[in-house]
C-alpha cells in the first residue's frame, strides 16, 4: 500500500503584474513658451546674424546676393572702415562723454536720491514723484537748446555732457534702494558725528553698490547710443562721438553696405561687452530695490 502525499496545487492562472508608472501629461504651456522663446530670439539674433554676414562680404558678393556667405572671412573691411571713418577719434570722444558724464551723474544722483529717501529736505515725496512723471514725459528740446544757447555752450562738449547729468530712471532706482538700507545706521552716523558727506560716501555707497552699477551701466550704455542729441548740439566732426560719427561716414560710403556693417559692429561691440559683464549686476540692482525689506 503505497502512501500518497497531498501537495498544496499552485495557482498558475494568477500572473504578478508590476505596478505600471503614470505617464506624466504633456505641459503644452512650457512648449508654447519655449516656442515663443525660440520665435523671439530669432527675431532678435537674425538681423544681428545678417550684420555680421554682411561684415565679411565683398561688394561683389553683396550686390549678387546679400544673403550668401562670405567666401573668406576676412578683415577688411574692419580696417576701411577704421581709417576712412576716423573711428579713433569718435572713440575717444565717446568714451569721455560716457565716463564724464556717468561720473558727474552717480555722485550727484546718489547725493539727491539721499536726501529724497530719506526726506532730509521738504518736499522729497513731491520731487520723487516729478521724477516718476518724468519717465512717460518726451524729451524737452526746445527748452534745453535754448538754455545751452544762453549758456554758450552749443556745439561744445562741456555743454553736451549736461545734457545727461540728470536721468529720472536713475533717480527712482537710487531712491527705491535706499529706502532698503536701515534707517538705524543713519542714527549710528549721527552718534559718531559724520557729516553728511561721509555718511554718503562711507556708510550709502558701499551699500548701495547694486544700485549705483546698475544706474552706471543703464546711463553709459544710454549716452553711448544716443544720437539725436549730438545731431543737434554738436556741428563740429571733431566732437563727434560714434554715434555721430557713423552718420557722417554713412554720408559719404552709404552705398557700401559692408564698410557699413563693420562699422556698426565696431561700434556696438564695446557696449555688448560691457552689458555681458554687467548684466547681473543690471538684475541685482533693480530687484534689490523693488521690495523693501
Amino acid at each position: 500500500m503505497t502512501a500518497t502525499t497531498n501537495e498544496p496545487l499552485r495557482d498558475t492562472g494568477s500572473v504578478s503584474m508590476a505596478p505600471t508608472e503614470a505617464r506624466r501629461p504633456i505641459d503644452w504651456a512650457r512648449i508654447g513658451a519655449y516656442i515663443v522663446l525660440l520665435l523671439l530670439g530669432v527675431v532678435y539674433l537674425g538681423p544681428l546674424l545678417m550684420l555680421l554676414n554682411t561684415s565679411f562680404l565683398t561688394p561683389a558678393e553683396f550686390n549678387r546676393s546679400p544673403m550668401t556667405l562670405p567666401s573668406s572671412f576676412s578683415l577688411d573691411n574692419f580696417f576701411e572702415a577704421w581709417d576712412k571713418a576716423n573711428f579713433a577719434q569718435y572713440l575717444v570722444n565717446s568714451v569721455l562723454y560716457v565716463v564724464i558724464s556717468t561720473t558727474v551723474f552717480v555722485i550727484t544722483g546718489t547725493f539727491l536720491s539721499v536726501a529724497i529717501a530719506r526726506r532730509f529736505v521738504r518736499g522729497g515725496g513731491l520731487m520723487f514723484t516729478l521724477f516718476l512723471i518724468a519717465l512717460f514725459l518726451p524729451p524737452a528740446l526746445i527748452p534745453q537748446f535754448q538754455l545751452i544757447l544762453r549758456l554758450g555752450l552749443f556745439n561744445n562738449p562741456l555743454g553736451y555732457v549736461m545734457l545727461f547729468v540728470v536721468n529720472p530712471i536713475g533717480i527712482v532706482i537710487l531712491v527705491n534702494y535706499i529706502r532698503t538700507i536701515p534707517v538705524e545706521l543713519d542714527e549710528a552716523a549721527a552718534i559718531e558725528g559724520a557729516g553728511y558727506l561721509r555718511y554718503v560716501f562711507q556708510i550709502v555707497m558701499p551699500l548701495a553698490k547694486p544700485a549705483i552699477a546698475t544706474v552706471a551701466v543703464l546711463h553709459s550704455i544710454g549716452v553711448w547710443n544716443e544720437l539725436i542729441l549730438p545731431t543737434i548740439y554738436l556741428t563740429s566732426q571733431e566732437y563727434y562721438p560714434v554715434t555721430r560719427g557713423l552718420i557722417a561716414f554713412q554720408g559719404v560710403y552709404g552705398n557700401n553696405w559692408p564698410l557699413l556693417a563693420a562699422g556698426v559692429l565696431m561700434i556696438a561691440l564695446p557696449m555688448v561687452v560691457f552689458f555681458i559683464f554687467a548684466q547681473r549686476y543690471i538684475i541685482g540692482g533693480v530687484t534689490a530695490g523693488a521690495v523693501k525689506g
